[in-house]
């Protein structure tokens, strides 16, 4: 399926992104993640460092229940939601990540959560990201940046998000 409601071309938006890693220098890499986020774009505002849980299926191996360090950064950008995916992908290889299983610990991970208000349905892109509310690791530090950014399909600011997760 592809759905596209994003920016026009050459306008500024907000996009939040979402960093994790999980192995080697956490701290580092995110910071480095940020950086390089930063030579594109321009870098608004960096979360606190929240360490959490990692997210282990069921069946998975002990080894991969390595907690993560986890952030969200603002950035304003000209880019499309693809032109930032390739972004995206582009920087999580040049700081090491290497392809490996779903859920397995990895050095640095970069999710696009939202682009102002791009609706995006794509078969290697959704926007905004479609876990994003469901997940703490996320909602905490974004809510740090962005308290009152309104969800473009939910229609509801991340602080009323975080506080229903946290309530359930």
């Amino acid at each position: 399926m592809t759905k596209d409601q994003s920016q026009p071309a050459d306008s500024v938006c907000r996009a939040y992104l979402a960093l994790g890693g999980n192995l080697g220098d956490r701290h580092g890499m995110l910071t480095r993640a940020a950086s390089a986020l930063s030579q594109s774009d321009r870098l608004v505002a960096v979360s606190p460092f929240y360490e959490t849980p990692a997210l282990v299926p069921d069946g998975a191996p002990e080894s991969w229940n390595i907690p993560f360090l986890n952030a969200v950064v603002s950035v304003d950008t000209i880019k499309t939601p693809g032109e930032m995916l390739a972004t995206v992908k582009r920087i999580e290889t040049e700081l090491g990540r290497a392809p490996s299983e779903r859920w397995a610990p990895r050095l640095i991970d970069i999710d696009i959560l939202a682009m102002a208000d791009a609706v995006v349905d794509r078969d290697d892109l959704t926007l905004p990201h479609p876990e994003a509310h469901k997940r703490l690791f996320v909602l905490e530090p974004w809510a740090d940046l962005a308290p009152d950014f309104v969800h473009p399909l939910l229609g509801v600011t991340v602080a009323t998000l975080l506080t229903r997760l946290r309530a359930s």
